[in-house]
């Protein structure tokens, strides 16, 4: 890639198939990524329960299926199956601090001294998985308890084809400001040790303007937007963020509207929990007198019908 480029964030319970389109709608990325998929689960007794993490409805975009888990075999299958079903690419989550699944020996317990054969293993499997040509990528943190520069080099003496560092530890999770700063060396032994992989910086970035910024200074390949969707959907466009500051009250429950009804033309029998839609409220319903109670009136609604009735009034 000559230019840099943009990703929306692997979130669980945020970006399926619906959100992406509705992002992909209001200002497109250059990757998307899919919420985090178990690669266990899903060649397991819990393959169904995974199937509204794999559904890939936005053929259009680059869509990067986001995978975790601990086995090598499961890795390599799930890589090969999200392929064939039509993403651009495979993502390995080293980078999840959630403490059990840290206690399990997965994500970011990787990062670990006693995690790295295993890490080794499963890049490997995934590689297998996607094929040599196919685009394999890894999203990691800065260290576990404090930064650890001997865990990039390794990964970058993978066969990766991209590699994302969330700029904190597992330790700090999100609790402190992103480390942009510690990303420099990192720049540096990518650039020594493999110049062809691309480079992205992850945390705490708002819009295009500011990802601009960041990696120019850092001299990486992109940045990657989580967090900063919440406050505008419209974060990727290069007019961020005059366009969402500039939208009506009436504009903003339109496109609430419009993500309710995708969400229920795309799960029509429940195939996801109805409350899971419910968090993005906080998302459009912002900024404006009255925001607050209407917000309140829609956490408390008890259905899809009774959600729509809100919505349409």
């Amino acid at each position: 890639m000559n230019q840099v480029f943009n990703i929306l964030a692997p979130m669980d319970d945020v970006t399926d198939t619906v959100f992406r389109q509705i992002v992909a709608s209001c200002s497109t990325p250059d990757f998307f990524m899919t919420e985090f998929i178990n690669a266990d689960g899903m060649q397991g007794v819990g393959r169904k329960a995974t199937y509204t993490r794999t559904r890939y409805d936005d053929k259009d975009n680059k869509v990067i299926a986001q995978i975790w888990g601990k086995d090598p075999e499961n890795f390599e299958k799930s890589a090969r199956e999200l392929i064939k079903i039509g993403y651009y690419g495979v993502d390995i989550n080293f980078g999840c601090p959630e403490k059990n699944v840290v206690r399990n020996g997965c994500c970011s317990a990787m990062i670990k001294p006693e995690g790295r054969e295993k890490a080794i293993e499963l890049i490997k499997a995934t590689r297998r998985g996607v094929g040599k040509k196919g685009f394999l990528s890894v999203k990691t943190r800065l260290g576990f308890n404090e930064i650890d520069y001997s865990w990039h080099e390794l990964l970058l003496s993978q066969d990766i084809n991209m590699l994302t560092v969330h700029v904190r530890t597992r330790k700090e999770m999100s609790k402190v400001p992103a480390n942009y700063e510690a990303m420099r060396p990192i720049v540096e032994l990518r650039n020594k040790i493999a110049p062809k992989t691309l480079l992205v910086v992850n945390g705490d970035i708002q819009n295009r303007a500011h990802a601009e910024t960041i990696t120019k200074d850092l001299g990486v390949d992109g940045a990657m937007i989580g967090r900063g969707v919440f406050h505008d959907p419209y974060c990727f466009s290069d007019e961020a963020p005059e366009i969402w500051g500039k939208m009506s009250p009436e504009d903003k429950v339109n496109l609430l509207r419009k993500h309710v009804n995708l969400f229920n033309e795309t799960w029509p029998n429940g195939e996801r929990k109805f409350n899971t839609l419910k968090k993005f409220a906080k998302v459009y319903i912002n900024g404006y007198p009255g925001a607050k109670e209407y917000r309140e009136h829609i956490m408390e609604s008890k259905s899809m019908d009774e959600l729509l009735q809100l919505l349409n009034n």
